[in-house]
């Protein structure tokens, strides 16, 4: 057999590659100017916007991702959470907005109490939310591709900021 002749640290190396799953071919996350939430600016914001119309934005920014070849990323939460509220945060910080812009189109779509806007995380599968925010990333053709993931930010303030800017560039193409 081929793969008995090749050397064990190439082997290794192939099998991490066959591992890494969606990420393997990531874009490098930005390095994050601050090494602790605590340092992020106050007061933290509000990200949603409880009067959009959450079934147009995500249809435009489906067809922005379209042209433009990117992720869409729908933030799933409510102005209540202190998790979404960090998250937005650190989406705001000047390297995290930059990498943003250049590989997702987000979308914050508000779902008060889990009692609005429910419809798009079920279109997607998810009939309960696991929590806030649920975060789910599209690829350009609208399918969902971070599935059995939505809910890994749920508990942004136990990550750093480092930690967020990675799993964000992990869905990246």
């Amino acid at each position: 057999m081929i793969l008995r002749r090749l050397p064990a640290a190439v082997l290794a190396a192939g099998a991490m590659l066959l591992a890494a799953g969606p990420g393997a071919q990531a874009a490098p996350a930005p390095h994050v100017s601050i090494a602790s939430l605590k340092q992020l600016p106050t007061p933290l914001p509000y990200p949603y916007d409880v009067d959009a119309d959450a079934e147009a934005a995500v249809k435009a920014a489906l067809a922005r991702a379209r042209v433009g070849h990117k992720r869409v990323l729908l933030d799933l939460g409510g102005n209540w959470c202190a998790d979404c509220r960090i998250l937005a945060a650190v989406l705001q910080l000047p390297e995290i907005a930059a990498f943003m812009k250049a590989h997702y189109e987000v979308v914050t779509v508000d779902v008060g109490r889990y009692d609005r806007n429910m419809q798009i995380p079920a279109r997607y599968g998810l009939a309960r939310l696991p929590g806030a925010p649920t975060v789910l990333v599209l690829d350009e053709h609208g399918r969902l591709i971070n599935a059995g993931h939505e809910s890994a930010l749920t508990d942004a303030r136990s990550m750093t900021p480092q930690a967020l800017a990675d799993w964000l560039a992990s869905w990246t193409k």
